[in-house]
Parts: structure tokens; sequence; C-alpha cells
């Protein structure tokens, strides 16, 4: 089976593209580039991946693609992620993200693709109407981040009902691990680097708020599972568990030994006062289960960092 990922090369889709590697399938990385680290490409190359540089918005590139590599599945990873720089440059998320998925739609129909996995956000959930959020939830996303994950969601909709694609949409909650690029990382990835540095860890608010924090290569393994399996439809993808960002920080200064302060400053405009989710229809359906540990990644990922400086 051949499978072409978008976005392979970063944060999220290096670790989808090594495991689906490992399981022995054969694999193109279309990506751009743009944000995406030398030494992910130089390792995925070492290991013989091709890798077309190229958008997901050029069509004529991405359908000569699919077709010159065969590719009976599309894992479609390639996003801008950052809630808050998509509230500066809507514009440019709407056409990379929500065009983008368009792009990779048309293609996938036109070269007869069997399947394409998704990768949306809870962002397209916006304020929880109820907790914890399960796929049913309504979707009324507060940044044009998670509008335009939203309307990708509504286009392979479209495709799937009109032409019969293949479409599973793995919604991802706050994922974290090894290699998050420093500019668009989340909390955790924040919390380390500060502490490595004897910074203060800054809590935006009173550090009660909650998340759902997943690690990527539970995800990675959620994306191998929506490829294999005979599903399509939505499946949040998470820990199902809440964690307080104040325990959050004092579990990441008892790692480094105490020595940091916690600081707290205003509470960020926007921002959700509490988020976790509901994972059964993952679990029952995908057969998948969340398995690394909050606290022993945390060491992990100090450790890997402190290494790396």
């Amino acid at each position: 089976m051949n499978v072409l990922v978008t976005g392979g090369v970063g944060f999220i889709g290096y670790y989808v593209s090594l495991n689906i590697l490992c399981k022995g399938f054969d694999i193109v990385v279309y990506d751009s580039l743009e944000r995406s680290g030398y030494e992910r490409v130089a390792k995925l190359r070492k290991l013989g991946v091709k890798i077309i540089e190229a958008n997901v918005v050029n069509y004529r590139s991405f359908i000569s693609a699919l077709r010159k590599f065969s590719s009976d599945i599309v894992v479609h990873l390639a996003a801008y992620v950052s809630a808050s720089e998509s509230v500066r440059k809507p514009f440019t998320y709407f056409k990379n993200n929500a065009l983008g998925t368009a792009v990779v739609a048309e293609a996938c129909r036109r070269a007869d693709v069997e399947k394409i996995v998704y990768a949306s956000s809870a962002a397209v959930y916006g304020e929880p109407k109820y907790l914890p959020i399960d796929e049913e939830h309504p979707t009324e996303p507060l940044s044009p981040y998670g509008l335009s994950k939203l309307v990708g969601e509504l286009v392979l909709n479209q495709y799937a009902k009109n032409y019969g694609l293949k479409v599973v949409t793995l919604r991802l909650f706050n994922v974290y691990g090894p290699g998050q690029n420093p500019a668009y990382a989340g909390v955790i990835s924040r919390f380390i680097e500060r502490a490595i540095e004897g910074k203060p860890l800054i809590i935006y608010g009173d550090g009660l708020q909650t998340r759902d924090f997943v690690h990527v290569e539970d995800v990675a393994e959620a994306f191998y599972k929506a490829i294999v399996d005979n599903v399509t439809g939505i499946y949040n993808i998470a820990s199902g568990k809440p964690v307080r960002i104040i325990d959050l920080a004092r579990m990441v200064r008892e790692i480094v030994g105490n020595k940091v302060k916690i600081r707290f400053a205003s509470p960020r405009k926007g921002d959700i006062r509490h988020s976790y989710a509901c994972i059964e229809k993952a679990r029952k359906e995908l057969k998948w289960e969340p398995r690394r540990e909050l606290k022993q990644e945390l060491k992990k990922m100090l450790m890997l960092m402190k290494s790396s400086r």
C-alpha cells in the first residue's frame, strides 16, 4: 500500500511518517518545507523516503505526485497551526488550510485515491457547551485557524457524499512531544524551555483552566489505525483526561528540582477555560488507546531538550 503524507516533515507529520514507515508501508512525503527542520528532512531521506518540496495549494504538482507514485491513501497534515497567528493572518490560513484541503480532495478524486486521513483540530469546537467534548459537540470555532480546519472537514464530507471518497477525520487536542517548533510550540514545550533556562513559568490567568494533552507518538499510532482499519468518520484523539495548567507547571518545576518560580499574568483574550475530550468512539471503533503518561514524557522531553542545547 502506497501512502502520501502531506506535511510529513512537520512536527506531527514526521512522527506519522516514521511510524507508518516502520510498519512496512511505502511512503512519499509532500511538504513545502516552509516550517520544517533540516534534521527531519535528512533523517527521512536517509531512510529512503522520497520528499517532494511543494505546497498543497499547487493542484498540478499535487495530482502529479499522486499519479506518479500510485498513492492509495493520503494522510493530510499540511497546515498552518497557530490560532494566534491566524487572527493576524486570516486569509493566509484560509488559503493554506481550507483551499489546500479542497485541492487535496479534488486531486484525490481525480487520481482515484482510496482514502484520506485528515488531521483536524479540537479548535473546531470553540468554547465547550459541555464536558467531556464528544464528536457530536457543536462546532463553533473561535479563530480563523479553527474555522479553516472546520471548512476542510466540510469539504471532505462533501467529497465523501458526492464521490464516495473514504474520509477519516482525526480531531487532535493538545499534542505534545519532542521536536515542536519553538515558534508554534504548546504550553508544555514553553514551560520546559523556560525551566531549562531558569526562567519563571508564566501562567496566563489563575492556572485552574484545563487542557487535554496527548503525546505525539500516541497520535501517530491513531493515524496508523485510521489508515489500516475499515472505518470512516470523525474521531477525537486525546488523552481524555483534563490537566490543570497550574498542575502542569508544578510537574515541570518538580522535575527540574523546584528551581524555577511560577508567575501569573493576565488571562489572554479568547482563551478557552476548560477543554477535554471523550475518546470512547476512538477506543471502540479505531481500537486506539493513548498509552504515554504525562509526567514520564515530561522527564524525557526535559532530558532531550537539555541534550540538544
